[in-house]
């Protein structure tokens, strides 16, 4: 159908306008914007950069049809601003792993298909890769490449090892020195002391979120990483009561990632650790974190330091503008740390004024104890006990 043809009541409008409404016919059906795209020249090039804003690879056979596609289209790379990259082992051809992308300048000798295709996004915006561990190396060259990814600002990384390992996090160490990247998710990596072993350092990157989901961390590779951030304001870790396989690089004490932590203390408003296994020896001490305003643990010792033989030399610091503390295990296990607990709540307005909520669960063989629930109803805490029924 030709521009100026009677039948083309949509020929008139604006550039401008014809996107939105192809926009809208891609939220109901891609199909039927894929049809549009064929009718003309100047249809199919506006559709093309609805069609392309977001994509996902299920499989290699994917990617190589993508891959294929820029040799007639070379900038449509340019065009996704979103990708997301999941198929499992078992699907991975070494055809995938081969194949020419125009527009690609690594070498196909030396990196695989789907890294170089990726290299073709320059502004891509949200990348999700989900895949085999064949492609570790080549993805992480892209993070190092000086040109590549340079609008990214939302990353998540999990690479699928045999017998469900942990993969190997120095591979794709670059990416936490990427300038623009704002939210980093990290799944199932282990990363030794080493850190960020190497001379050139970036200054200030523009992280603020970052999210270590069942990994293998350790807390002075931690440390190092997080010299980086201008002014993070999110950190999570996470790991299973029982992880498997067995953890090699991760500290047992939680005080050692509140000090790996030191470097966004002036940032940071939100700081989640919900990994059972950790162990509190000592109070922790955070009246440095001035900023942070939630802090969510698993046990009440792992903030008060377990009960030993030796006398507390230190009591906890509270950060001075907390205003939620939540546990994920239930409370009591330890009388001295609940009557520890107890005390700071009667003294919130000296440790922190700005405490307005906490959150505990209720126990399979003991409920939160009356003298800690009338202490909070007496200085002013809502007390939200999960799995409690209020009969007020």
């Amino acid at each position: 159908m030709q521009r100026d043809s009677p039948g083309d009541l949509l020929a008139p409008l604006p550039d401008e306008l014809l996107l939105q409404i192809f926009e809208a016919v891609g939220r109901v059906s891609k199909r039927d914007l894929c049809s549009v795209s064929l009718l003309n020249r100047r249809y199919n090039g506006l559709a093309d950069s609805i069609l392309y804003k977001t994509i996902q690879f299920n499989t290699p056979e994917h990617h190589l049809t993508f891959s294929q596609s820029l040799s007639r289209r070379p900038r449509r790379g340019s065009l996704i601003i979103g990708a997301r990259l999941e198929y499992p082992d078992s699907e991975l051809s070494h055809l995938s792993l081969d194949v020419p992308v125009p527009g690609s300048h690594y070498a196909p000798s030396r990196f695989d298909g789907l890294s170089r295709t990726i290299s073709t996004m320059s502004n891509l915006e949200m990348l999700d890769v989900s895949v085999p561990s064949n492609l570790l190396h080549g993805i992480g060259t892209i993070f190092n490449g000086p040109f590549d990814l340079a609008c990214l600002k939302t990353c998540t990384l999990f690479y699928q090892c045999p017998d469900d390992q942990y993969w190997d996090l120095q591979e794709n160490i670059h990416i936490f020195a990427h300038p623009t990247l704002e939210s980093l998710t990290i799944r199932r990596a282990k990363l030794d002391h080493r850190g960020f072993d190497f001379i050139e350092r970036p200054h200030q990157t523009a992280l603020k979120k970052l999210h270590l989901i069942e990994c293998d961390i350790n807390d002075d590779a931690l440390s190092d990483i997080l010299e980086f951030p201008e002014a993070l304001k999110e950190f999570v870790m996470t790991q299973t009561p029982e992880p498997e396989p067995e953890l090699e690089e991760s500290s047992i004490n939680i005080g050692d990632y509140i000090i790996a932590l030191k470097s966004a203390r002036h940032s940071l408003e939100s700081v989640t650790i919900d990994f059972p296994t950790l162990v509190g020896y000592r109070a922790l001490r955070m009246r440095d974190f001035t900023a942070l305003k939630t802090l969510r643990i698993n046990w009440d010792y792992q903030l008060f330091g377990k009960t030993s033989k030796k006398p507390r030399l230190h009591s906890v610091g509270l950060p001075p503008e907390l205003e939620t503390l939540e546990f994920f295990n239930e409370l009591g296990k330890d009388e001295e740390v609940t009557d520890l607990l107890i005390y700071t709540i009667e003294n919130r307005e000296i440790v922190a004024s700005n405490w307005k909520t906490m959150i505990v669960v209720q126990g399979d063989d003991r409920e939160v104890t009356k003298d800690l629930v009338q202490a909070c109803k007496s200085h002013g805490l809502q007390l939200d006990i999960i799995g409690h029924f209020d009969e007020d």
